[in-house]
């Protein structure tokens, strides 16, 4: 079989096998990525693979040049990538595509045994992480309503207008009797 041919056939093979799987790409016919970890783990890659014109015959291209992976170090990713090369050259000659991802998601644990975020995000995770438990306290003070009587709310609805509000001047004093009841200063 030709090279092409054998692209063809492995091109339908992974279409049929990943069809529905949300952590496939196909970026073209002859690139694939495939997210190793679920979405929000910290220990999750992505890797992508392109095929080569005389591929299967040569090692396909591997990345994790990716975007995602920002936020693993270059030593992790070089290491990850010389084990996939490893797994390269014992399946050569033969459709590997498969193989790679799978080999990738079994051994995830090992890959990323050496990995530390290197960017802002787990100082940022930190810092929210300390401001929710002080946020949690307050928003339960404030969803405890107080319950009123039937008399008590109806008591209420007479003080006020049909808005909830006070009517203007509902706290004033009477000047004139306010001034009765404290005296002159002539009575000291």
């Amino acid at each position: 079989m030709s090279a092409n041919e054998d692209q063809e056939m492995e091109l339908e093979a992974l279409r049929s096998i990943y069809e529905g799987d949300e952590s496939f790409r196909e970026l073209s016919p002859v690139s694939f990525q495939y997210r190793i970890g679920e979405n929000g783990d910290p220990k999750a890659f992505l890797i992508e693979i392109s095929w080569t014109e005389t591929y299967p015959q040569t090692p396909p291209i591997i990345s994790m040049n990716a975007f995602f992976n920002n936020t693993i170090s270059s030593a992790v990713k070089q290491s990850i990538l010389a084990k996939l090369q490893e797994a390269v050259e014992v399946n050569l000659g033969t459709a590997m595509t498969y193989t790679l991802f799978e080999y990738a998601k079994d051994n995830k644990e090992q890959f990323m045994e050496n990995h530390h975020p290197i960017n802002s995000t787990t100082s940022i995770s930190n810092i929210i992480s300390v401001e929710t438990p002080n946020a949690a306290p307050s928003s339960k003070k404030k969803d405890k309503k107080e319950q009123l009587s039937k008399a008590q709310k109806r008591k209420l609805a007479d003080k006020t207008d049909h808005k909830g509000e006070l009517p203007r001047g509902w706290n004033w004093v009477d000047v004139v009797k306010h001034l009765s009841k404290s005296g002159s200063k002539d009575d000291e």
